[in-house]
């Protein structure tokens, strides 16, 4: 899958991903490979980028949305910082 994570000032991450974790208003929630098409609001949280499955990346977000259709996912977001 195809992951774009853009802030206002820089572009955050873009790549091939196996999948994404992100913190919706309602919980948390996981897009995968070939999931469904879908537009998401998101609250202040963690951000966990699956780059495969046994290597990960860990940011802190602020609010935002995500958007995923034909197995690109975009994350559009106000800050992000790396965490460890």
């Amino acid at each position: 899958m195809q992951l774009d994570i853009l802030t206002p000032e820089s572009k955050v991450y873009s790549g091939d991903v196996y999948g994404i974790q992100l913190p919706g208003l309602e919980g948390s929630f996981e897009i995968l490979e070939k999931h469904a098409p879908m537009i998401a609001t998101l609250k202040a949280g963690k951000m966990k980028i699956l780059k495969d499955k046994n290597t990960n990346e860990l940011y802190e977000i602020s609010g935002g949305f995500v958007e995923v259709i034909n197995n690109k996912a975009s994350v559009l977001i106000e800050g992000a910082k790396a965490i460890g």
